[in-house]
């Protein structure tokens, strides 16, 4: 059947449906109802148009990329360019929900914003539709502010997204700059502003200590009830908390757990770690990386799947043999049953498990003597820290930052973790907080060596990497995928 066929059969299912909504290049245009149109000519390239008191447009089309009972995507040729434009039409009642409400409202919002906000500086394009291809949701508007010969990327968290959002927009900000760069024919691209909501203001202006001396990265905090952008000063948030956790306090804590934690441990050396948690003020347990007791004052509680809420006492003692047993039996290398919950959960910890047990597998120049993890008390960002510090033999600060899946945020997250140990190498904390006894450190900035299987790494790192300060030297390890069996290292970038 020939494409203009196709396109009829495809069109004529939207003449009853009233509005109709049309997208060119992932913005929204117009929303015509009832919804007219006209196709010209047969064969491969017919003439389609489209009328309404509002809109009028004609494209020669040259294909359809997506089709169903909402939506019709199709691709039409535009003059002068070699990649094709994209023509959208979708059912109201199936896509306008109130977050795409929202978000398109906060768009139109936006451009008012930044018009006061940098009159001198036209907005050449503002979109928040996704962009799959290159890793970009719904949930960020991407723009250009231009002036002259040169040009700003934009990036903005819509006032209806979460906090964590905001928090982690910097890498997608990082990836929509180098797009830009890359396609930008305005001249020079200056840097890179971020729009966000006012509760991330903090952790951005601390990641933005790691990013590239030759980008210009402005940040402002988006004001709703005003409807204006307040600047982000990088440096006011210097006196943030981040405390080490000093070695006498965890040391302490595991003397007073002592041998109730140890006759736990005795049941399988090799499997079972102690961590202490100097905040929560207790030991956890862990089983190859999975959490199973925990001590809290002179008490143990176990339990499986992360509930460790049964108190070991005398007639619960055969309960913590079979969670023992069940652990011992799943979650072994050697495992059988790879489906099985107890292999599966908590990859993460699993892989930080064994690096720990010997950093030299991820590179034979580290120390296996001096190996620390969950250094502060209070983090800039909630999540869960697995990063691992350690130093080379000739007394550099090594971080190692691992992940057993592909995660967007990888580079980002071993930046949080690196400008926070820089911090305090170049204050001297480490030595008065006790880490590395009698070990002489270098005053360079630490190394950071991100770990995960070889074919897990996003595809976007390197480009995120690029962006990042010149003093950050990152080692890209690859692992084998039967890494649980033994740490095999395939790639080393």
């Amino acid at each position: 059947m020939e494409l203009a066929e196709d396109l009829k059969a495809c069109l004529s299912r939207f003449d009853e449906a009233t509005p109709v909504e049309v997208r060119e290049n992932g913005d929204r245009v117009a929303t015509i109802a009832p919804f007219s149109w006209e196709l010209r000519g047969a064969g491969e390239k017919p003439l389609l148009s489209v009328r309404s008191e509002q809109y009028n447009v004609t494209h020669r089309i040259l294909g359809i990329a997506a089709n169903d009972d909402g939506r019709l995507a199709l691709s039409f040729e535009r003059f002068g360019k070699s990649r094709p434009g994209r023509l959208e039409f979708l059912r109201v009642e199936f896509v306008r929900t109130a977050k795409e409400v929202a978000r398109k409202d906060f768009c139109l919002r936006l451009a008012r914003v930044l018009s006061e906000r940098f009159p001198d500086e036209i907005l050449e394009s503002l979109t928040i539709a996704p962009d799959l291809e290159h890793s970009f949701a719904d949930n960020y508007a991407r723009g250009i502010l231009g002036s002259g010969d040169k040009c700003w990327a934009l990036l903005a968290v819509p006032d209806c997204e979460p906090v964590s959002t905001s928090e982690n927009s910097l890498t997608f900000g990082l990836l929509w700059l180098a797009r830009v760069r890359e396609t930008s024919r305005k001249g020079y691209v200056a840097g890179l502003r971020l729009i966000v909501a006012k509760g991330a203001r903090a952790t951005l202006a601390h990641l933005g200590k790691a990013v590239s001396s030759s980008i210009e990265l402005e940040v402002y905090a988006f004001d709703p009830r005003n409807e204006s952008l307040l600047p982000v000063d990088p440096n006011s948030f210097a006196n943030r908390e981040n405390w080490l956790v000093t070695c006498r306090q965890r040391e302490s804590l595991l003397d007073r757990a002592g041998s109730e934690v140890n006759a736990i441990v005795a049941k399988a050396p090799q499997a079972v770690t102690l961590h202490a948690n100097t905040q929560a003020n207790e030991v956890v347990l862990r089983f190859r990386g999975l959490a199973f007791a925990r001590w809290e004052d002179g008490v143990i509680y176990f339990g499986a799947a992360g509930d460790l809420r049964k108190k070991l006492m005398p007639s619960t003692q055969a309960e913590l043999e079979r969670v023992l047993h069940d652990l011992e039996t799943y979650r072994h290398p050697l495992a059988t049953d790879k489906r099985h919950p107890l292999y599966r959960a908590q990859p993460e910890r699993w892989l930080e498990a064994i690096v720990r047990s010997d950093v030299t597998r991820v590179d034979a120049s580290l120390d296996p003597r001096f190996v620390y993890t969950q250094l502060f008390t209070n983090s800039v960002s909630e999540r869960g820290i697995l990063d691992i510090l350690t130093v080379t033999t000739s007394g550099r600060l090594a971080i190692i930052e691992l992940k057993a899946s592909e995660h967007i945020h990888l580079p980002l997250q071993a930046a949080d973790y690196w400008v926070r140990i820089r911090h305090h190498l170049e204050q001297g904390n480490f030595f008065s907080s006790g880490y590395f006894p009698q070990r002489q450190i270098q005053n360079a900035a630490p190394l950071v060596y991100l770990v995960a299987p070889a074919l897990r790494f996003h595809p976007t790192t390197g480009v995120v990497l690029r962006q990042l300060s010149s003093s950050m030297e990152v080692v890209r390890v690859g692992v084998a995928e039967s890494w649980r069996r033994g740490i095999r290292v395939v790639m080393r970038q």
